[in-house]
């Protein structure tokens, strides 16, 4: 049912944990099934240098939120904001259609954080 990559990202997360000063956040849910995701990150001339999450949700939810933290980490801004939920998905060798809904917030959770810093520097 699960891809090998969503498997092993679900049992071996990578970036979890937030970050102590972190210079945006951004958190997101979906109520239909209970999934949050909170993304923290530190960006320093517009690329995000590190990057962390807190999951509380099913194993897809977690596998895609580790998966978006690759993607982004050492990008900049703008490419981060092009990654989708939809890409996170194709990045672990896809989701079950049930869990597509509720379980791929990983983009809107990082884009959200990007927002929160984008208000907090603007000059």
């Amino acid at each position: 049912m699960y891809s090998d990559k969503v498997i092993d990202h679900f049992t071996n997360p990578r970036n979890v944990g937030e970050i102590e000063g972190a210079n945006g956040v951004g958190q997101v849910g979906n109520a239909k099934c209970g999934d949050i995701m909170r993304i923290s990150l530190v960006v320093e001339e517009d690329i995000i240098k590190d990057i962390k999450f807190k999951t509380f949700g099913c194993g897809a939810a977690v596998a895609t939120s580790s998966m978006v933290t690759e993607m982004v980490k050492g990008k900049t801004l703008e490419e981060a904001l092009k990654v989708t939920n939809s890409t996170v998905a194709e990045a672990l060798g896809g989701l079950p259609e049930t869990k597509l809904h509720c379980s791929n917030l990983a983009a809107d959770a990082v884009h959200d954080a990007i927002k929160n810093y984008l208000e907090k520097t603007k000059v």
